[in-house]
């Protein structure tokens, strides 16, 4: 063939395992062979709408497998996908859909209302409602595929040519469009593949959102190349996840912290059968110790993962030969992927030094889309892409992350680290969540602030908090103010939108 992208995919499994399930969604399973043929029927549709190479063809909606069959049918005709975040607002969606320039926007009927403003402010040309009915402006996607033609296609499409814009959660002004390349996707769709042994009779949950790259290129993909079977949830509810997880034996799966923090506090936890679980990935945002501990106890391999949107995401991993004796380290960086840690003047660091971590491999994006001044700030001069984030390694090279540089606090010449403030305290009973940010002081320049959430019934004041956390955290370290919440806001992926705290309590020193 002469296209080398991710959009065969389907076909080259097909040809081998043509009746094994790929996708399950609602309880319907989807063959390889099915796979294959809507992607190829639904490449077919958008070519008849316009569509050809490099064209960018938008997706906005709950989890769905049109994520994937739009994936592979843009690969097949040489076009971008652009998945976007399913909480965003009108404004949001039109700066994207502007920004990347998309040609047709797929999306739930459940977000028309968004969908269609933004859809109009954009100019886009084409609508395609999944699951739902169309508008009179619009068309229905299963009947767009089940008219569309089977014929193959084969497009010259190499590892040099965009699969992706993924547009980061822009908690500083507007999101950035990551590009990532196809062959940067089969690096990072290999890395997990490899470092934890995926297999062909993997079953795997994806209930994280599928604009995420984790649950795209770090779940789905990886089981889809290896030719297991993708569980799809349309949204995450813990105690249905649970029943899925002995039902359909679950070998493998993906979450953020709040997600596996919700299954365990879910009344079935207990009596949950976790046995067929082989690894869970846990990454996106600190993971608390206490977190660790409860899953460990159930004899689940919580795999903590590090990466970012630009690194596809994997860049360290630590593999279940180590979740226990390396437990609260992210671990090595993966087989394809290098990772250094930097001081200030960009030099490396020794073992137990902190720095910034920087990242290098085939699987790094290749750009921010029609950003060249982004794109040149976050790369260094010898080519590794800056995160932002700081990290320590130790004697045997893994790595543990400390927080992200623009969360540090310095307060009175001192540098703070908001993430080991939280996981402490987190280990006070009662406390559901936790996110320490800095705000302004007349004497220090900058202290710290934890704002919280509580159990039903619970109540914890200042007072409470300092008495937990004096002989814990150095004198300095203690936040000087609390606030507790009903909700610490959050982004679609679970990481704290501390900018919007800032923003919230820039008094509460």
């Amino acid at each position: 063939m002469r296209n080398q992208g991710v959009g065969t995919w389907p076909y080259r499994r097909a040809r081998q395992v043509p009746d094994a399930i790929a996708i399950v969604f609602r309880d319907e399973e989807l063959t390889y062979r099915e796979l294959s043929e809507r992607a190829t029927r639904l490449a077919h549709a958008l070519a008849e709408l316009g569509v050809g190479p490099r064209d960018r063809v938008a997706l906005i909606g709950m989890n769905h497998p049109s994520y994937l069959e739009t994936l592979f049918a843009a690969g097949l005709l040489g076009a971008v996908m652009v998945p976007l975040n399913a909480r965003l607002t009108a404004p949001e969606v039109t700066f994207a859909l502007r920004d990347s320039g998309a040609r047709v926007l797929i999306h739930s009927g459940a977000l028309a209302d968004v969908a269609v403003a933004s859809a109009n402010e954009a100019g886009i040309d084409h609508r395609v409602v999944v699951d739902g009915s169309p508008d009179a402006g619009a068309v229905g996607y299963d009947a767009l595929i089940a008219t569309a033609g089977t014929e193959r296609i084969d497009h010259v499409v190499g590892h040099d040519d965009p699969c992706f814009i993924m547009y980061t959660s822009g908690t500083t002004g507007n999101p950035k469009g990551v590009v990532l390349t196809h062959g940067a996707v089969t690096f990072a769709v290999m890395n997990p593949i490899i470092d934890l042994d995926l297999c062909s009779d993997e079953v795997s949950l994806v209930a994280a959102p599928l604009f995420h790259t984790a649950a795209m290129n770090f779940v789905s993909l990886p089981t889809l190349l290896k030719g297991g079977t993708v569980v799809i949830e349309e949204g995450f509810e813990p105690g249905r996840a649970l029943r899925i997880i002995a039902e359909r034996r679950v070998t493998y799966s993906f979450g953020v912290p709040t997600m596996l923090d919700a299954m365990s506090a879910h009344p079935d936890f207990a009596d949950a059968d976790l046995s067929s679980i082989r690894r869970w990935i846990v990454a996106a945002a600190p993971v608390p110790p206490r977190t660790l501990q409860t899953y460990t106890e159930r004899g689940v391999k919580l795999c903590q993962a590090y990466g970012l949107t630009e690194t596809g995401p994997g860049a360290l991993v630590l593999t279940p030969n180590h979740a226990e004796r390396k437990v609260g380290s992210a671990g090595v960086p993966h087989f394809f992927t290098d990772v250094r840690i930097v001081d200030a003047d960009g030099v490396e660091t020794e073992s137990g030094e902190r720095g910034e971590i920087q990242i290098q491999g085939p699987n790094v994006m290749r750009e921010y889309w029609n950003r060249p001044d982004a794109t040149d700030d976050a790369f260094t001069g010898d080519g590794w892409f800056r995160s932002g984030d700081v990290g320590v390694r130790d004697d045997e090279g893994h790595v543990t992350i400390v927080d992200r540089l623009k969360d540090m606090i310095i307060s009175g010449g001192e540098n703070i680290y908001p993430a080991e403030i939280e996981a402490a305290i987190l280990g006070i009973p009662g406390v559901v969540g936790c996110g320490v940010f800095g705000v302004a002081d007349r004497k220090w320049g900058e202290v710290g602030c934890a704002a919280i959430t509580l159990e039903d019934g619970v109540d914890l004041t200042y007072v409470d908090l300092e008495a937990h956390l004096v002989g814990r955290l150095a004198r300095y370290k203690i936040p000087k103010s609390l606030v507790v919440l009903d909700a610490i806001p959050r982004n679609a992926t679970g990481k704290i939108r501390k900018d919007r705290l800032r923003a919230m309590f820039s008094n509460a020193g």
